[in-house]
């Protein structure tokens, strides 16, 4: 093995050992994604709901509590990879500097992290699929699954960006709560009537939600829609990246300049004197 995969097999490792430490996370993949779902079962309301499905132009009548479970499943995933991609950056800033300032490449640590959540939001994804395939049948289960995949790393790109970028754990989080949320209910008809309105496609879980909605409802890929969540991770990760090269830096003073002082020679010496 070359030096360079070596390296980058050793970063591979190390990321994913942070996440599997990260026990909060965990916890909230195994609890939280059933909890919320069946919540959802119980409490949503079936009666049927008729939205506007901007990536085939088709207005659709759908059970409502399954539209919300879709909504949900996408939250869920984007919650949770965001969370465990700031929390991992950001821990790991000050040992990656060092890393960095020992000689350790900066690429080979970036996509390290990238590797790793690319793992977790397949795994999360599709245990949020299973899911909502227990309480009702959609008609693509595995378009499903990748939409909230695209979901997941649209947020994980975020969450890098968050890590590399602030400098508090706090905001961070705050952050990809609120966005997170709020970005939920906007793209979910029930909650938001104008969901179908010019504006929402701005939004990082547009191209997901629509993709999911499609897999759940409809036998139709919207192709276009499942390259926005891979685009909106892209966009994060340059950023993150620019970002990750500002922090990992070498912020030492340098020392001042001291300019190189000829010898004088033996003709500006002088004569010399015979002892």
């Amino acid at each position: 093995m070359s030096r360079a995969r070596s390296r980058l097999a050793t970063a591979i490792g190390f990321a994913l050992l942070e996440h599997a430490r990260n026990r909060f996370a965990l916890v909230l993949v195994v609890f939280y994604i059933p909890l919320w779902l069946t919540l959802e079962h119980w409490f949503v309301t079936s009666e049927p709901a008729t939205f506007l499905l901007r990536a085939t132009g088709a207005r659709l009548t759908v059970n409502g509590g399954h539209l919300t479970m879709v909504s949900g499943a996408a939250n869920t995933v984007t919650l949770i990879v965001g969370f465990m991609m700031f929390m991992t950056t950001f821990k790991s800033l000050a040992f990656d500097s060092r890393l960095v300032l020992a000689g350790y490449p900066r690429l080979h640590l970036l996509v390290a992290k990238v590797v790793a959540m690319t793992l977790a939001a397949a795994l999360i994804s599709g245990y949020a699929t299973a899911v909502v395939c227990g309480y009702w049948d959609p008609v693509q289960p595995d378009l499903l699954a990748i939409g909230l995949f695209t979901a997941a790393v649209a947020y994980g790109g975020i969450g890098i960006l968050l890590g590399a970028f602030l400098r508090s754990e706090l905001a961070g989080m705050f952050v990809i709560i609120m966005v997170s949320l709020l970005d939920t209910m906007l793209q979910n008809p029930i909650s938001n009537p104008a969901a179908s309105k010019d504006g929402v496609y701005l939004l990082p879980e547009y191209g997901p939600t629509q993709v999911s909605m499609a897999a759940g409802f409809t036998d139709s890929v919207p192709w276009p829609q499942l390259l926005l969540g891979p685009a909106w991770f892209a966009g994060s990760w340059l950023l993150g990246t620019a970002a990750f090269h500002v922090r990992t830096r070498d912020h030492r003073p340098r020392a001042p300049h001291q300019p190189h002082r000829a010898r004088p020679s033996v003709e500006d010496r002088g004569p010399v004197g015979r002892g």
